[in-house]
């Protein structure tokens, strides 16, 4: 075999492949759902807001029952929640929701889309949401969704009718569809975008109710249901061997970074859906019921569908490969048709059938997980024919380039191996995802390439064709490049072929607090991507600040080798928040980018290229104490943020907690959601309630209400109930109202002024109901809501002191907002002071 320029790829998924996964070894049971898939010509789309808010067992029932293409376009990508699995937030937190949308999609079978709506954090209003989003902006993106995709049926999580009863970003959403049900076909709306795609009506819009949206299951027994559509989502597959429920639930349990790991449920289940736009329904059992959902829809597709209703009906689930003859006519005659839509999703499903029934294996894969442009690299090839028919493989293409002409003919179960290389062209784009490639706004990503909107990923930089021949019929196969190795403990594994710069520098730290005028050295560690990397690193700052060197050497030889160099960043005399940067300067080129691995078992691992900065702020800030414990909850970097100000902070094992263990703290911190997520903690209480009884001083941050199932009856001494309330906007006037307590005095002084500069929100889940020994510090609100007192709260219990908050420290000590570090250092300070007792008022 020649030398190909080119890696390729080829695996068979009944959803959708990912080249970072394992292939997966088709049944004939699997490529018989897939048939049947293959001869229905019916699309729905679902349409909600976030990650999670999918109802994954109407998805699945649309995609496995029936037999619909089936999307799910969720208007954001989760980026401002909580993370529970790990410490990424924000962008970082976007990508890791995108794949696990992405993994829940292979499960249930549907396909996945976005707009481009930035998550910014919970909305109370649909008309905040879209000012925030920019509707307009926004808008274009589901109506381009609509025309690409070409909905039957259209389905709404949420009701656009009911705005401020829910998170604004759900009733946005389906706000958002609505408008775009008509516009799809409305020539006037959007115009631009029409150079991509074509006018589209949906004919039917539905709103997927349940007995929650009116307020009990009494009141929707009485409700009109006259326009409501009701499936039996619980249905078995005899030949999946799974029932829909199962297949849902694990596809909703992919969502773990939300902690919706949940038991499979099963037994039949009703799914309501209510008539918005379109005709209704004769059989209030089918949503596509009077829509053409056969090959007779297309012109031409009649004697397509004989042949392949034919294959349907007399499947050989002993031997499908006898079908090859009648789905090769079907493709030919499919490359006929005028249809483009059809003929090319069709095409593929057709391609991926014939490779599956074949036992097809095409694969070539790397030996390293990265290379940079200009580089060449050696390819593993394997191709293996496990039929007994003939085919052959005529010639290989890349990216549209030519790149071997050979005939190569595939033997029955005779593998074929060969080793290559190839030149990665020195043009190539670096892979990241597209949606962070430019800075955007707080509620809308910027996307200056107009053909990627709404697709989940960024496609892979090299896919290869196969021009093969099966038993005379030509028909190309593409997949893209493909990483593969072994590990010991876990096997063979896969995982995207990555173009990366030669070099990339980070900061160890996002913020850098000087809590002194004293110098620090800050490290830059730049990382190898590629042999003997040699070069400068120059040390970007603002000119209030000073640096001993502004430039230094490095020089790596081992791709993946890091090496630190050290800078003195000398802070100013005053207060002052500002940004530092490394710039590598490497043969003639300078690299501003930091390289992020985001790596799970459940999701293809993640390569993303961000601007390498760090924010240094210079405080004047006290604190009293060395040494805090920590104890962890559902993921944060509040330590690492003390540990900044200079407090010594010790992570505290919840198993390793017994009696006085925890008396060598000044204070113990508990992360955020740790009632809810750390099942030790309900054996623990009583110890961190006696270290506050004896002297300690315990500050709780944020949990969610009523999440511990019953393990507490209080995690307060006092009386104390968690609540839904919140304030979001971050800019929220916030008065003190307890101004003479220590808590806000001591060691540093706090006014409003340090609520200045907050991210995302004030904060969330705040207790609504507390006892009267709690002390209530602060109050605050969102526009047209009442005042809320319970953002902060102190409670003496014994010689200590309990303090709980639901304000946003997890956000704002890494953002490095100066207000909210003063703070901290007074909670973890309180009882310190001799005159608190004396000066303390209640509020």
């Amino acid at each position: 075999m020649r030398h190909f320029v080119a890696i390729f790829t080829f695996s068979f998924l009944l959803a959708n492949f990912v080249t970072a996964q394992t292939p997966r070894n088709q049944n004939s049971s699997d490529i018989y759902h897939a048939v049947q898939k293959l001869n229905f010509l019916g699309t729905a789309l679902y349409i909600a807001a976030h990650p999670d808010d999918e109802n994954t067992r109407l998805i699945s029932y649309l995609a496995n029952n029936v037999h619909a293409r089936t999307g799910y376009l969720s208007l954001t990508r989760g980026d401002g929640g909580q993370n529970l699995i790990g410490s990424e937030l924000r962008e970082l937190l976007g990508v890791l929701r995108t794949q696990e949308l992405l993994a829940a999609r292979r499960v249930d079978g549907g396909e996945q889309f976005f707009t481009r709506a930035n998550d910014f954090g919970y909305s109370k209003h649909p008309k905040e949401t879209l000012r925030i989003w920019d509707k307009s902006t926004i808008l274009g993106d589901v109506v381009t969704t609509i025309r690409k995709f070409k909905p039957d049926v259209i389905i709404n999580r949420f009701d656009h009718r009911s705005p401020g009863s829910t998170h604004g970003h759900h009733t946005a959403s389906a706000m958002l569809s609505v408008e775009a049900f008509d516009m799809a076909n409305d020539p006037n709306a959007f115009p631009e975008r029409l150079k991509s795609t074509e006018l589209w009506q949906p004919q039917r819009l539905f709103f997927n109710t349940s007995w929650w949206f009116y307020g009990s299951q009494e009141k929707f027994e009485k409700a009109d249901k006259s326009k409501l559509l009701n499936v039996d989502v619980g249905v078995f597959y005899p030949t999946l061997g799974k029932s829909n429920n199962e297949i849902a639930s694990l596809a909703s349990s992919q969502h773990l970074c939300q902690g919706f790991g949940r038991i499979t449920s099963r037994g039949s289940q009703p799914e309501y859906v209510e008539l918005l736009k379109g005709d209704l329904p004769k059989d209030k059992n089918n949503l596509f019921e009077g829509i053409n959902t056969t090959w007779s829809r297309i012109e031409g597709g009649e004697a397509i569908g004989a042949l392949l209703n034919k294959v349907e009906q007399n499947f050989n689930f002993k031997n499908p490969a006898i079908h090859l003859s009648d789905l090769t006519k079907a493709y030919n005659l499919l490359q006929q048709v005028s249809n483009e839509h059809w003929k090319n999703l069709k095409s593929e499903e057709l391609k991926t059938i014939i490779a599956a029934i074949t036992g097809l294996h095409l694969q070539a894969f790397v030996n390293n997980a990265s290379s940079n442009p200009g580089e060449v690299v050696s390819v593993n090839i394997e191709a293996l024919n496990r039929s007994e028919n003939n085919i052959l493989l005529e010639s290989v293409v890349i990216n549209g380039q030519f790149i071997a002409d050979t005939s190569s003919e595939l033997k029955e179960n005779v593998m074929v191996k060969s080793t290559t290389e190839f030149t990665i062209p020195k043009n190539t784009n670096f892979t990241s995802p597209y949606w962070l490639l430019e800075n955007g706004t707080l509620g809308t990503y910027k996307v200056t390439n107009k053909d990627l909107i709404g697709l989940p990923e960024t496609p892979r930089a090299f896919n290869a064709t196969f021009n093969l021949a099966f038993e005379g019929v030509n028909i190309p196969i593409t997949a893209s490049i493909v990483y593969k190795y072994a590990q010991p403990d876990k096997g063979e594994i896969y995982r995207p072929f990555e173009i990366v710069p030669e070099a990339t520098a980070s900061f160890s730290d996002k913020v850098i607090i000087f809590a002194n005028d004293t110098p620090k050295e800050i490290p830059v560690t730049i990382k190898a991507h590629k042999d003997n990397v040699s070069g400068l690193v120059q040390f970007c700052y603002d000119n209030e600040w000073n640096v001993d060197k502004e430039t230094k050497e490095f020089s790596i030889a081992k791709k993946g080798d890091e090496q630190t160099v050290f800078f003195t960043l000398s802070p100013p005399k005053s207060e002052n928040e500002s940004y530092i940067s490394p710039i590598i300067k490497l043969n003639g080129a300078e690299i501003t980018k930091e390289l992020v691995t985001i790596d799970y078992d459940h999701v293809p691992t993640q390569t993303i290229l961000l601007p390498s900065e760090a924010k240094v702020v210079r405080l004047n800030i006290e604190k009293v104490g060395e040494h805090i414990g920590y104890i962890m909850g559902a993921g944060d970097a509040v330590p690492t943020s003390l540990e900044q100000i200079g407090y010594n902070v010790h992570q505290i094992d919840p198993n390793d907690i017994s009696e006085n263990t925890l008396e060598k703290y000044d204070a113990v911190v508990l992360g955020i959601r740790a009632y809810n997520v750390v099942k030790e903690l309900s054996f623990k209480q009583k110890y961190i309630l006696d270290y506050v009884k004896n002297g300690g001083n315990v500050i709780v941050q944020y949990n969610t209400a009523g999440r511990w199932n019953n393990q507490f009856e209080n995690i307060a001494p006092y009386d104390l109930q968690i609540s839904r309330d919140r304030v979001t906007n971050e800019n929220s006037e916030v008065a003190i109202i307890a101004k003479n307590h220590s808590l806000v005095n001591y060691p540093n002084k706090i006014s409003e002024d340090d609520f200045n500069g907050w991210v995302q929100e004030r904060g969330l889940y705040f207790p609504n109901k507390w006892s009267k020994e709690f002390t209530p510090i602060l109050q605050m609100k969102d526009e047209g809501e009442s005042l809320k007192k319970g953002s902060l709260l102190i409670a003496p219990y014994g010689e200590g002191n309990y303090i709980y908050t639901g304000l946003s420290f997890f956000r704002e000590l890494p953002a490095g907002v100066p207000g909210a570090y003063k703070l901290f250092s007074n909670m973890l300070s309180v009882g310190k002071d001799k005159l608190e007792n004396k000066d303390q008022i209640k509020g």
